[in-house]
């Protein structure tokens, strides 16, 4: 029996629901010197802001049991470099439409980065992080407030004709009611959950293992977590959700689509095993044979 493994997200068609996240796979290059990169669904390029970031000092990463944290503080050489150099360089390795990942500090930023993605052709959606912190705000992240998360929304929406995704924070204090902000102001999507707050602490040197003191924590230690945000905020919305959040198997991806999720991206998983997504792409029609499922699409929020 043939599989089908295909989904679509506000029109774009995806051969398999499988996409590495943003922060994980940087533009694609070093992966492709490992397989070929059109086997993904898609792929979310590296979070990019308007100016080049140097990122957080060092060392801003460091290990925990079942997941890693991480401080880098969107490090990217800015949209412009992103545009003229990276994205045509990405068009000879893949050829497929991409995801580019915007971030930004102020409401502003945020709309002047995606009006110059909206003209890259490649692009197919814009995955909006609201997870980073608001200048203007005392430095509480855009992705905790339902306002804020609107405010993001609409600006970005007001420059772009390509679907947007808005990628929530998972330390909002009610992340349905950040994605019904986020529907109500124009969102064509959602994508969640980013990171959750964690911090380690070196007990040898009596400090924090990270420069930044906290860091993002992801890995299958957020993947319960993940699974729960995902079902609530797909059951709560009639837009599309793309789920991430420790998955690192076929499995995983199936039942991170039976909790409501059209697509799945696959973030820490790659720096453990940088052949993670087409190990899971290609394991991924066994596991509907074992499940008794013979098109992905029909699972989307079953649960």
């Amino acid at each position: 029996m043939k599989y089908d493994l295909s989904v679509t997200l506000s029109g774009v068609e995806l051969s398999n629901p499988v996409i590495p996240a943003s922060g994980t796979f940087g533009f694609g290059q070093e992966f492709a010197r490992l397989y070929d990169l059109d086997i993904l669904g898609s792929f979310c390029l590296k979070g990019t802001t308007r100016e080049p970031r140097y990122g957080n000092p060092l060392p801003r990463i460091a290990e925990c049991d079942a997941g890693l944290l991480n401080a880098v503080g969107l490090q990217n050489p800015g949209a412009d470099e992103v545009l003229s150099h990276e994205l045509p360089e990405v068009a000879k390795i893949y050829h497929k439409p991409v995801i580019a990942n915007i971030s930004g500090f102020s409401v502003e930023e945020f709309a002047e980065t995606a009006a110059k993605f909206d003209r890259a052709e490649q692009v197919g959606i814009l995955e909006i992080n609201i997870s980073c912190p608001n200048v203007h705000a005392g430095g509480m992240a855009f992705g905790v407030d339902p306002e804020n998360a609107a405010a993001v929304t609409k600006a970005v929406k007001a420059v772009t004709a390509k679907p947007v995704y808005m990628k929530l924070s998972p330390n909002a204090g009610d992340i349905v009611a950040v994605a019904r902000a986020c529907e109500d102001a124009g969102a064509d999507g959602l994508s969640l959950i980013n990171t959750l707050l964690g911090m380690r602490i070196d007990v040898a040197r009596r400090r924090p293992l990270l420069a930044n003191t906290t860091g993002g924590l992801s890995g299958p230690a957020v993947f319960p977590v993940a699974v729960r945000m995902v079902y609530q905020v797909a059951h709560a919305v009639k837009i599309p959700v793309i789920g991430m959040g420790g998955v690192d198997s076929a499995r995983d991806v199936i039942e991170m689509m039976m909790a409501g999720a059209s697509a799945v991206e696959v973030g820490a998983a790659n720096l453990v095993d940088p052949w993670a997504c087409p190990k899971i792409i290609r394991a991924l029609p066994r596991e509907m044979e074992l499940l008794g499922i013979e098109r992905l699409r029909d699972i989307v929020g079953i649960a």
